[in-house]
């Protein structure tokens, strides 16, 4: 099928095509395909130069294949990824096979999955309340209620300590009296949703205070043990953890990881990458990092300064365009704060560099043109040293590190 495909590909090419040979008429069973195309020397002039851009998606997925094998064949990466289960932690040290560490407790998954169900009750009826003449909803809230009911009847044998289970109990409950009640009134009234909301939050608090402390010990034993067997390899590990938007503040396995790396070591070894979905998989992180660290490569060779990929090259000066357009326009330019580049202050929303909300890359950008970088302190005072992560080792190759 792609052969035949390929062919009818490069027919039309050809058929298309202008040409000095003498015309020729065509068999009527090339009719159907045939045709005159034709485009400017612009057309073509512009599609050559994109052309370019296009080529070289595909040459840095080449160059970064040996780029990943580089780098793991000279520093222990460590990954952090989110799942359902508490997170994942997967380490990859020079010449081993990754080692890939025990899961977060069950119980973890236990008290988040009760938690979830009244949230998930919230879900059911929100499209309905005072709504009493849509009746939609009865079936999806009865059919949960048969789950609620197996989950309480088996939460004894659950591995969970008395306290915990004591108190998931009562959520359970509680949910399936709110369900009983909206059922047998065939309606539900905002006053019910409300009170039941009240209700469980403070249980709910209960769960996720026990969760975040299941989860962190585990992962900050991990973490320890890990540190200890890299003993001096820990000053050249990377680490990145992946986050989806509503993670990305207090990021719990990132703000794990930041305590063993250290505030030095955020942005510049350890990065906190935005994925699209909660969950990606380990190539995929592997991917993104190392094309962060080649970029800061490309970053040293040609703008003399290592971290100036890790921001928007058009940042500086789309920043000051904006401000130009915006007052043309008779407008007030709403922009981030300005921080000082290459910072690796701790930043939230409401605090961006005040050292009081979660480790991460700030929002903002810095407000440079790509040369003025030149003169800044975070100078890459010898290239090849800051090329070494992505290149093979040489014998004459500097030991001096990037700064």
């Amino acid at each position: 099928m792609i052969n035949r495909f390929g062919l009818a590909v490069a027919l039309a090419l050809l058929l298309g095509s202008s040409s000095t040979a003498p015309a020729q008429s065509l068999p009527d069973y090339m009719g159907p395909i045939s045709g005159k195309t034709s485009s400017t020397p612009a057309d073509v002039a512009t599609k050559d130069v994109l052309a370019l851009n296009t080529g070289m998606f595909e040459l840095y997925g080449d160059a970064a294949r040996i780029f990943q094998k580089n780098i793991l064949d000279k520093h222990p990466v460590i990954l952090g990824l989110f799942s359902g289960a508490g997170g994942r932690l997967i380490l990859y040290r020079p010449g081993k096979p990754p080692t890939e560490a025990p899961q977060v407790p069950i119980v973890y998954q236990l008290l988040k999955s009760v938690g979830h169900s009244t949230m998930a009750l919230a879900e059911v009826v929100g499209p309905y309340v005072n709504n009493p003449d849509d009746k939609a909803w009865r079936g999806s809230m009865q059919a949960y209620r048969s789950r609620m009911q197996s989950a309480l009847d088996g939460l004894d044998a659950t591995p969970m300590q008395a306290d915990w289970r004591d108190n998931n109990r009562a959520i359970l409950k509680n949910n399936i009296a709110f369900m009983d009640e909206c059922l047998t009134a065939g309606a539900i009234p905002f006053a019910t949703l409300e009170a039941f909301g009240k209700k469980q939050a403070p249980l709910l608090a209960k769960n996720v205070a026990w969760a975040a402390q299941t989860q962190v010990a585990h992962w900050m034993t991990v973490m320890a043990d890990w540190k200890s067997q890299l003993g001096a390899d820990w000053d050249k590990t990377y680490g990145a953890s992946n986050t989806i938007y509503v993670a990305r503040q207090n990021n719990v396995i990132f703000s794990v990881l930041a305590q063993f790396f250290g505030p030095d070591a955020i942005n510049s070894r350890l990065m906190l990458i935005e994925t699209i979905s909660f969950t990606t998989t380990p190539s995929d992180m592997l991917e993104s990092l190392t094309r962060i660290i080649a970029d800061r490569s490309v970053g040293a060779l040609f703008f003399g300064s290592y971290h100036l990929m890790d921001y928007e090259l058009m940042g500086g000066d789309a920043r000051e365009s904006i401000i130009a357009e915006t007052k043309k326009r008779g407008m007030t330019a709403f922009l981030p704060p300005l921080v000082p580049f290459g910072s690796q202050a701790v930043a939230d929303a409401d605090h961006a560099g005040s050292g009081t909300g979660h480790h991460r890359r700030p929002e903002v950008r810095p407000p440079l043109r790509p040369y003025a970088a030149l003169r800044l302190r975070l100078l890459c005072r010898n290239t090849s040293a800051c090329i070494a992560p992505i290149v093979k080792p040489r014998r004459d190759m500097p030991s001096s590190r990037c700064r």
